[in-house]
C-alpha cells in the first residue's frame, strides 16, 4: 500500500481539476470545451457581483479567455444544460448519462416539480405543443399577470411549466441571451437522439458516472462519490475496490486519514513525484464558490483544512466572511478568502474583506503571486482598478507596493 502526504493528494486532485499550472499560452475556444471536459461538468450560478461562476472557473484554469466562447459552444450544440451537480453545462456526449433522469425524475427533489406537473398537466403540454410549433422561448416572453415577483422563488406559472419540461427532457437550452435560457424542444435540439437506439442500461450509465467522478476528482474516497453528480447516497467502498482490481484505480493511504483512498490511473503516474515534492501546484488564483475544488465542504476541509461555505444564501447577519467569498488557491494551498465586487461602470475591483487562514505566513512570493492573480483577474473583469478596502495589518499596503 502507497502511503501519500496530504500534499500529494492534494496535487493530484488540482491536477485532475486543472488546476496543476498556470496556461502557458493564450487560451483558445477549444481549450474552453477541454476544460469542460476535464472537470466533467460546470455548475451554473446566474450571481453577477463579480463574473458569473461558470466564467470564473473557467478563468481559474485558462486564463484571460473570452467569455462569449461558452455561450457559443452551447448554442453549437457542443454542451448541454441539466440537473447534474447542480444546474450545469455538460459536454453533449454525455447526455446519455443524464437521460434516465428526465425519464424518471422522480427523485430530484425539488427539480422536478412533481405536483405542479399534476395539476397543470394540460397548460404544461399546449405550451410544449405551442414551442414545438412556433419556435423556441424564453420565460421573459410570457408577462407576469400580477405584476413584479417577489423574490428568486417567486416564478411565474410559465417559467413553472418550463421547468417541468426541462426537468422532464422534453425541452433543452438552445442557447443563452444575456444569460438567459432559450428554450426548444429537444428533437430540434437534439434531433440524433433516439431513447430505443441510444440509451443505456441504468446500471452501465451509474457504473460510468462514478468512473467520471474518479476521473475528476483524481483521488477520491467513498464518502465524497455521491456527491459530485448528485448520485444516490449510499455506500461505495466496494464499488471502488471493484475499479481497483480492474485496475481503473490504485489503492493508497493518505497520512491522517482512516478512510481508503484511490488514485485514478490517469495520475498513478504522479504519484511518486507528488510525494517526494518534485510535483505539486504553481497556480495561484481566486476560485468561484462554485468550484467543483470547493463545492463539497467536506471534501475541501478533508483536502485543504479548509472550512468553506456559500454564505450568498446566508442571511446578512450570519454572514462570516461576506456576500460573495472567493477561495484563493496559492500553490498547492487554499490559504484565504476575499469578497470580492466588480464595479464596472467605473472600472474598480474591489476587495470589500481579504481574509487568510491561520498560520498562513505572508512571504514575499506570496504578496506577489496574489498581487498578480489579483491584478489578472480584475484586468479581465473589465475592471483593472484593484481597491482593497479590508485586509489583514500590512497586507493591503504590501500589495499595493509590490511591482508587477
Amino acid at each position: 500500500m502507497i502511503t501519500l502526504p496530504l500534499s500529494a493528494a492534494r496535487t493530484l486532485h488540482l491536477a485532475a481539476q486543472g488546476l496543476l499550472a498556470p496556461p502557458r499560452r493564450k487560451a483558445t475556444k477549444a481549450d474552453v470545451l477541454d476544460a469542460i471536459r476535464q472537470m466533467a461538468q460546470l455548475q451554473i450560478d446566474t450571481i453577477h457581483v463579480v463574473a458569473r461562476s461558470p466564467y470564473l472557473v473557467l478563468f481559474s484554469r485558462l486564463g484571460a479567455y473570452q467569455r462569449q466562447w461558452l455561450d457559443e459552444h452551447l448554442a453549437e450544440g457542443a454542451l448541454f444544460e441539466y440537473w447534474s451537480h447542480e444546474a450545469c453545462f455538460l459536454p453533449i456526449e454525455d447526455y446519455g448519462l443524464m437521460r434516465h433522469r428526465m425519464l424518471d425524475p422522480s427523485d430530484m427533489g425539488w427539480k422536478y416539480a412533481a405536483d405542479w406537473h399534476t395539476q397543470y398537466r394540460s397548460e404544461i403540454d399546449e405550451l410544449l405543443a405551442q414551442i414545438r410549433a412556433m419556435g423556441p422561448v424564453r420565460s421573459a416572453d410570457f408577462a407576469r399577470e400580477a405584476g413584479k415577483g417577489n423574490g428568486w422563488w417567486d416564478w411565474k406559472p410559465e417559467k413553472r411549466h418550463l421547468e417541468v419540461l426541462f426537468a422532464i427532457g422534453e425541452l433543452m437550452v438552445a442557447e443563452r441571451r444575456n444569460f438567459q435560457r432559450v428554450y426548444d424542444v429537444t428533437e430540434r435540439v437534439l434531433p440524433h437522439w433516439n431513447d430505443a437506439r441510444d440509451l443505456q442500461p441504468a446500471d452501465t450509465v451509474a457504473g460510468e458516472l462514478l468512473r467520471r467522478t474518479c476521473r475528476a476528482l483524481g483521488v477520491v474516497r467513498a464518502d465524497w462519490v455521491a456527491d459530485y453528480y448528485r448520485m444516490p447516497r449510499r455506500p461505495y467502498a466496494d464499488a471502488l475496490q471493484q475499479l481497483a482490481d480492474a485496475g481503473e484505480l490504485t489503492p493508497v493511504s493518505v497520512e491522517g486519514w482512516k478512510q481508503p483512498t484511490f488514485v485514478h490511473r490517469d495520475f498513478a503516474p504522479m504519484i511518486d513525484t507528488a510525494s517526494n515534492g518534485q510535483l505539486s501546484s504553481t497556480v495561484t488564483t481566486l476560485l468561484s464558490p462554485f468550484d467543483p475544488v470547493v463545492w463539497d465542504r467536506k471534501r475541501a476541509a478533508a483536502l485543504f483544512d479548509f472550512d468553506y461555505v456559500i454564505e450568498c444564501y446566508v442571511p446578512a447577519a450570519k454572514r462570516r466572511y461576506g456576500y460573495y467569498v472567493l477561495p484563493i488557491l496559492h500553490r498547492g494551498k487554499l490559504i484565504g478568502r476575499v469578497d470580492a465586487k466588480a464595479h464596472r461602470a467605473n472600472g474598480v475591483f474591489e476587495l470589500k474583506a481579504l481574509h487568510l487562514e491561520p498560520g498562513v505566513r505572508v512571504s514575499g512570493r506570496l504578496i506577489a503571486d496574489l498581487r498578480r492573480a489579483l491584478l489578472r483577474c480584475a484586468e479581465w473583469h473589465g475592471t483593472p482598478q484593484l481597491q482593497i478596502t479590508s485586509a489583514p495589518d500590512g497586507l493591503a499596503a504590501a500589495l499595493a507596493a509590490t511591482g508587477d
